[in-house]
């Protein structure tokens, strides 16, 4: 009896030195501290996330444990975050498809970590609203052609600068374009992580008659979306403007609040203007820059790696959606031709009558302070360099 007493005891102690060895300081000889670092930064994120002192939202979902070669996460130690961004364009339209690639980009390079929720065909609001939003830190991102809190992007759109997709790529890419994005971070307390073209060049429609020179223009109410730019156009060229929100313009062209307007052929294809507007007129007088806004608070809250991750993400997606203009602007034409409009190609004289009546436009926007004489000259060095 005294022996299995004994033979108890002693199992019961070495059981107690086992699990005091697991224990212990919960490092192994090999990890150096490493689990406490992953804890203490998760716990740290939770904390900025729920205190809101960074605009950075954690989540608990969606984020891999492994990678796909089952080793360790690299990202595991970073925490968790949502991105939510909205647009106004339907779905087919290059910048809803290339903002899906976005997505599933993001969410493939950070293990899950990051998760980007898209609300395109203007769920969240018109694109002003939807930038509003953004600079509250409501909405941590955006995209699409809105300027009023970074008016300096409205350069790019002067009419008539450029002619080839090269001569976009070049301006977009350039010393001077990455200049007055860097700008808006102070001016919105937004960053602007890509700039690409917001669905190639624009041409003018309306349901009165073929625009073949200036003069057709005269008497036609153009509707704009209020960007300067599209107004000085039109009104030097003879016409009166009208704003009308992109969510609204075909129910406005219908009902005849405005006769005409202007878009690219990706754009009316996809909202269906072509429905409504009987006579299109390929000007190409104009591309805009497709700013892709994230609220600065939740970016700079971001760990670096993800903030780099999202750069690379959004660069291959501007490239994606600049490709699928390309690829889709034509069809888009044709699709127009063939529902019954009527498209009508100015002759180079005849274009030339447009152009020549754009210098006061350009010189209101040096008045204006969107630009300088001097970038207006860097602006023209560059299409000019072009290939």
């Amino acid at each position: 009896m005294k022996k299995a007493v004994i033979s108890m005891m002693l199992a019961m102690t070495l059981t107690i030195g086992c699990l005091a060895g697991c224990g212990g300081s919960g490092k192994t000889a090999t990890d150096n501290g490493a689990g406490d670092k992953a804890a203490a930064s998760n716990e740290a994120a939770a904390t900025e996330a729920e205190s809101g002192s960074d605009g950075v939202e954690a989540s608990d979902g969606g984020a891999k444990e492994s990678d796909a070669a089952g080793g360790e996460d690299p990202y595991a130690s970073l925490g968790n975050f949502e991105m939510t961004v909205g647009h106004a364009q339907p779905e087919g339209n290059p910048r809803y498809i290339s903002m899906e690639k976005f997505a599933e980009d993001v969410a493939e390079k950070t293990n899950g970590h990051v998760t980007v929720k898209v609300f395109g065909n203007g769920q969240l609001g018109t694109e002003k609203e939807m930038l509003e939003q953004v600079v509250a830190g409501t909405t941590q991102g955006m995209r699409g052609g809105q300027f009023d809190f970074s008016p300096r992007l409205l350069m790019f759109t002067l009419p008539f600068l450029t002619q080839t997709r090269a001569e976009i790529t070049a301006l977009l890419q350039s010393d001077l374009a990455k200049k007055v994005c860097d700008e808006a971070e102070g001016e919105t307390g937004t960053v602007i992580i890509n700039l690409c073209d917001a669905g190639g060049y624009r041409q003018f429609s309306n349901n009165d008659h073929a625009i073949k020179t200036p003069a057709d223009l005269s008497g036609l109410k153009m509707r704009t979306n209020g960007m300067t730019t599209i107004d000085k156009t039109f009104l030097a060229l003879g016409a009166t403007t009208t704003t009308i929100p992109y969510s609204d313009l075909y129910m406005g062209l219908k009902t005849g609040v405005a006769d005409g307007q202007e878009n690219p052929w990706v754009n009316v294809e996809g909202m269906k203007f072509y429905e409504v507007q009987k006579y299109f007129t390929e000007v190409n007088y104009q591309f805009h820059p497709d700013p892709f806004y994230v609220n600065a608070n939740w970016w700079n809250g971001l760990p670096q790696e993800f903030q780099d991750i999202l750069t690379e993400c959004a660069t291959d997606m501007g490239n994606y959606n600049d490709q699928l203009i390309d690829e889709n602007s034509e069809k888009a034409k044709q699709t127009i031709i063939d529902a019954g409009s009527e498209v009508y190609t100015p002759t180079e004289e005849e274009l030339q009558q447009f152009k020549d009546a754009m210098q006061v436009v350009y010189d209101q926007c040096i008045d204006e302070g969107i630009l300088t004489e001097e970038e207006l000259k860097e602006m023209q060095d560059i299409v000019a360099n072009a290939k």
